[in-house]
């Protein structure tokens, strides 16, 4: 067939640019034949010791792979993505990420919007380098001889049309920095830069709406404030009713969001009152800061049977809390991951890809193991106690093409 002369090829074209304008077009993965892992999970597979589950997924190799609940993604794919940006979730759906994590707070104008903390845009955004600075409830400070480099932006300083002017970038600061841009310049080596230069920022129904056309579904964390509560007649209870809210305004059945807290009366709050929604609410286990030991069930306060009376089916740990090594220094499950099978408790552990090379040991998310993580290739190792031993229900990762790859290939659909 003969190429269109050049005239109506430039014609085609602006047709085609045309359309895409003003259909703000979304390149939505829609089939398997859509999701696109990259190379990281087989890098990760050649890492492993050779033995049974390497010699499985390896075969799995090349096979197609579709989205899985399996594969959550925490905050979007801020392994090399910015956290909570547009980019960043689109990229966790192309990699087959079934649920998608939007941490919510609110603005001056309390309006949700997508945030790891309401006290983060220093780290988070450029709001250092823009005239919205002037909102930070600290200034930016030098490091010192005797203090690191410092500063507090909070969301709730600024209106939400003023949020949505700055613009996301890879979280991290320079501690050591004596200029904003030094300090602005703080992201971890192992996290790439290469699609970190910046980032659009979501609010919380512009999050529902995204996540919504990319075929996923949602787990949202409400997270505590850094203000006093009530903030200006906004209660607590307010602000988690509002994330409930937000999804039904949208459409979106109770079926497809899982609600997450740390505070355990916010999760206590969506069983009773929004009883559909409560039914997926999710517990997040903060409780290793206040005296919880995962290898002893009598410090579990609440019990793990306590929790499921009071209608919690969900429970989301630390990955740490859930494995222990055994007498042969192997990783197998912990007292607190048993426990919490036995009173039925759905398990989601966070967060995989989190800490970077595991070639000196897996850090703080592994550290109930880290005496057996001595390289990349642990990690399917650990995720196979985790799903295989124990039975999680999902998990919270940076890349979720390592564990969308990892679900296809175990069957978990």
């Amino acid at each position: 067939m003969p190429l269109p002369t050049g005239a109506l090829r430039m014609s085609q074209v602006a047709a085609s640019l045309t359309l895409l304008l003003t259909s703000n077009l979304l390149i939505v993965p829609s089939n398997a034949q859509d999701i696109q892992l990259g190379p990281r999970p087989y890098y990760l597979i050649d890492k492993m010791e050779d033995g049974p589950l390497k010699q499985r997924l390896a075969a799995c190799i090349g096979e197609p792979v579709e989205r899985t609940p399996f594969s959550i993604a925490h905050r979007g794919a801020p392994l090399q993505f910015p956290e909570h940006s547009r980019e960043g979730y689109m990229a966790a759906a192309r990699m087959g990420a079934g649920i998608i994590e939007c941490d919510v707070t609110f603005t001056k104008d309390k309006e949700l919007v997508c945030r790891h903390a309401q006290n983060d845009l220093h780290t988070s955004t450029n709001i250092l380098e823009t005239d919205l600075a002037q909102t930070c409830v600290k200034a930016f400070a030098p490091a010192t001889s005797a203090d690191p480099a410092s500063a507090e932006c909070r969301s709730s300083e600024i209106t939400l049309a003023q949020f949505k002017t700055l613009e996301a970038k890879m979280d991290g600061a320079n501690k050591d920095a004596t200029t904003i841009k030094g300090y602005m310049s703080g992201n971890p080596p192992w996290r790439t830069s290469l699609y970190g230069e910046r980032g659009t920022v979501m609010s919380h129904k512009e999050s529902i709406e995204l996540i919504k056309s990319l075929g996923g579904k949602f787990t949202p964390e409400l997270k505590s404030p850094s203000v006093d509560m009530p903030f200006k007649g906004f209660t607590q209870l307010d602000y988690a009713q509002k994330l409930i809210d937000e999804y039904k305004e949208a459409g979106v059945p109770a079926s497809d969001v899982w609600p997450q807290s740390f505070n355990l009366a916010d999760v206590r709050y969506w069983i009773e009152h929004e009883p559909e929604f409560g039914a997926q609410a999710v517990y997040l286990d903060g409780r290793y800061t206040s005296g919880i030991d995962p290898l002893d069930p009598a410090t579990f306060k609440p019990t793990m049977g306590e929790l499921k009376a009071m209608g919690v089916n969900y429970l989301a740990p630390p990955i740490w809390m859930l494995l222990k090594l055994n007498d042969d220094g192997e990783i197998v499950p912990s007292p607190y991951a048993l426990e919490a099978v036995r009173e039925n408790l759905n398990l989601v552990p966070w967060s995989l890809e989190r800490s970077g090379p595991l070639s000196a040991g897996g850090g703080w998310y592994y550290k109930s193991v880290n005496d057996a993580v001595d390289g990349d290739g642990k990690l399917y190792q650990i995720l196979s106690v985790l799903s295989e031993d124990i039975g999680i229900s999902g998990i919270f990762s940076d890349w979720p093409a390592t564990t969308s790859f990892y679900a296809n290939c175990m069957g978990y659909k």
